[in-house]
């Protein structure tokens, strides 16, 4: 059972472990939402034309979603302050479900594309060991320490001719966001040019849009009820068109080297932004404290392989539990490369005037109450200041 791509690694491994390990391959694709009907049709084409016995599509994108995305989006989790851990996630959910399957249909062994030089080849090897003990998982490109070259070479030695010697970048697309790997992330100092990205250059205006929620999760967008998952769609088309949410990720791999990747991501940026402006309206100070505390876990533990870890989800129902009230409307601006929230309305805000308007008056306390707050909050720091003094 080979997790498939379609890409040049995985290619190649469909040739070589049928030519020179003489096993009969089957291929499977997993689909997180990055891929439409069309392309899954080209990608089994290409699978049996390398030889493949059979081929599966695995999708995903709902138990994705569910039991991933909207827990990342509660907890508003950018790995480093940017990067929405689009295919971090992803991965996890590729190998639960090629593990699954192996299992199912009794495969002896499962063999991935990985190299030794990445995070995905912890997840694969990590999740499938825990899924499917008993199967013995196989990685040819990181035993061989194959170059990209030589790959190419082996391929068309086969009579397999792919277009991999003209693609400049390495695309990995999925329903949270689009990872981009080139000549320019092998270093630190260059940019990727608009050209990398699937979206192109941006279009120029302005344009302003509203993402509702019930409580944490997406359900309308621009006044029209939708699913979650519609609602992403409906982002990543409107972002995209702007640019938004791209970005360069910069990273401590798995495995304790510097990473660097471009990404586009404009759907997750665009929800977690209008997400986290939702619920400083309508959450207390502690409870935004702690869910950043509990959101950079839960997304340091996705990043690192952990997804199964049963503490997950013990974070999971704490995540969840904070959601109750995050119920209402945000309003966004879109521009080239730019994206700002302009308004949030809720029932459950707690900026409500009836109570105080913030630096101008207050109608639940009085001026004394406020002194004799002061004179309690400052004790402990002016006992502490006049023993300094005493020395």
């Amino acid at each position: 059972m080979l997790a498939f791509s379609g890409g040049l690694d995985t290619s190649f491994c469909t040739v070589y472990l049928a030519e020179e390990k003489n096993y009969e391959v089957h291929t499977a694709i997993v689909n997180t939402g990055g891929f439409n009907d069309e392309e899954l049709s080209r990608m089994e084409a290409h699978a049996i034309r390398l030889g493949a016995v059979s081929h599966k599509v695995l999708d995903v994108t709902e138990n994705y979603y569910k039991n991933c995305i909207r827990f990342m989006l509660f907890g508003n989790a950018l790995r480093n302050r940017n990067y929405p851990l689009s295919v971090s996630s992803e991965r996890s959910f590729q190998a639960i479900a090629i593990a699954g399957y192996a299992k199912k249909r009794g495969f002896r062994k499962i063999a991935h594309g990985s190299t030794a030089a990445g995070n995905d080849q912890v997840r694969f090897d990590l999740t499938m060991q825990v899924i499917s003990p008993e199967i013995e998982v196989i990685t040819p490109i990181r035993d061989l320490k194959i170059s990209r070259e030589k790959e190419i070479e082996y391929l068309e030695k086969n009579g397999i001719s792919m277009a991999a010697r003209e693609v400049k970048y390495s695309v990995n697309k999925g329903i949270w966001g689009t990872s981009i790997g080139g000549k320019e992330t092998l270093t630190s100092e260059l940019e990727l040019p608009d050209s990398a990205y699937p979206s192109g250059a941006p279009k120029t205006g302005t344009e302003v849009v509203e993402i509702e929620f019930f409580k944490g999760e997406p359900t309308g967008f621009n006044g029209k009820k939708m699913s979650p998952l519609e609602v992403i769609a409906e982002l990543e088309k409107a972002g995209s068109a702007y640019a938004v949410g791209r970005d360069v990720h910069v990273g401590d791999t798995i495995i304790g080297i510097k990473g660097r990747v471009g990404f586009e991501a404009p759907a997750a940026r665009l929800l977690i932004d209008a997400h986290l402006a939702l619920e400083k309206h309508v959450l207390t100070r502690w409870q935004l404290h702690w869910k950043e505390q509990t959101g950079s876990w839960y997304g340091m533990f996705v990043h690192e392989a952990q997804f199964l870890e049963p503490v997950m989800r013990n974070l999971e129902a704490f995540l969840e539990s904070t959601q109750e009230r995050v119920t209402g409307k945000v309003t966004m601006r879109l521009r080239p490369y730019h994206h700002c929230v302009t308004g949030v309305s809720s029932a459950f805000d707690l900026m409500d005037a009836d109570f105080a308007a913030y630096g101008e008056e207050n109608r639940g306390w009085t001026a004394a109450d406020v002194d004799g707050f002061t004179k309690l909050l400052a004790n402990q720091q002016k006992i502490w200041h006049l023993k300094g003094r005493s020395r």
